[in-house]
């Protein structure tokens, strides 16, 4: 069980995305402000519209964690510069955030046990 952070500043929004995680058997932590709550998350969901959805991906994508947006707005080039694993405009379907989020979830299986 992976542990995905949802940076989301609309309640209703962030409760939706939790869920989301928990129906694909992830554990979500929701972002209250605090930095120990970056400690130890697997992926991100995060609002890059916000001040704070921006510092906590930053600090996510500079420790290699991968970030999904999720915005009302297109992509910028300062977004895409954070090389986002997915970045889906809102409302997107569902479908769209759960295969982005097992993508970059599913367990690294090495080359050899491919074949």
């Amino acid at each position: 069980m992976a542990r995905v952070l949802i940076c989301e500043p609309h309640d209703d929004i962030s409760a939706l995305l939790e869920l989301v995680v928990r129906r694909l058997g992830h554990e979500p932590v929701t972002y209250r402000g605090q930095e120990t709550e970056l400690i130890g998350v697997d992926a991100a969901v995060i609002e890059p519209g916000e001040a704070a959805g921006m510092r906590v991906a930053r600090v996510l994508c500079a420790d290699k964690v991968p970030v999904l947006f999720t915005s009302i707005y297109p992509a910028d080039a300062e977004l895409l510069r954070l090389e986002p694993a997915a970045y889906l405009v809102k409302p997107f379907p569902l479908y769209s955030l759960e295969r982005a989020l097992e993508s970059v979830l599913q367990p690294h299986v090495p080359a050899a046990a491919c074949s």
